[in-house]
């Protein structure tokens, strides 16, 4: 007999987390993603964030008649972050280092 467990995407406040556009400073969005996951991880808010995605594909490209294969961004400037949104976890993101803001919002 298996029980199986069926696993959300909640904060513990009960507020879901969802996924938000960060726009960020183009070329940096590594450094955004490796900024974000040290700042949730020294403010112990692990479990109001879920993923960071910075989304890229691996093309190939043809170099002196070479095969290359490179990572290109699918949306430069821009940082995938799943996060339970309140002020405290919205400040942490806005204040993070090459981070100029969150996409769409009134």
């Amino acid at each position: 007999m298996s029980e199986e467990q069926v696993v959300t995407s909640e904060a513990p406040a009960g507020l879901p987390k969802r996924w938000y556009v960060v726009h960020a400073y183009s070329g940096m969005e590594k450094a955004v993603e490796r900024n974000l996951r040290e700042r949730i991880d020294r403010a112990g808010m692990q479990d109001k964030f879920g993923r960071i995605l910075v989304p890229t594909e691996e093309v190939v490209e043809l170099k002196n008649g070479k095969k290359a294969v490179t990572e290109r961004r699918f949306f430069p400037g821009y940082v995938l972050v799943e996060m339970a949104m309140d002020d405290e976890s919205w400040h942490l993101v806005k204040h993070t280092s090459k981070v100029t803001g969150f996409v769409g919002g009134a």
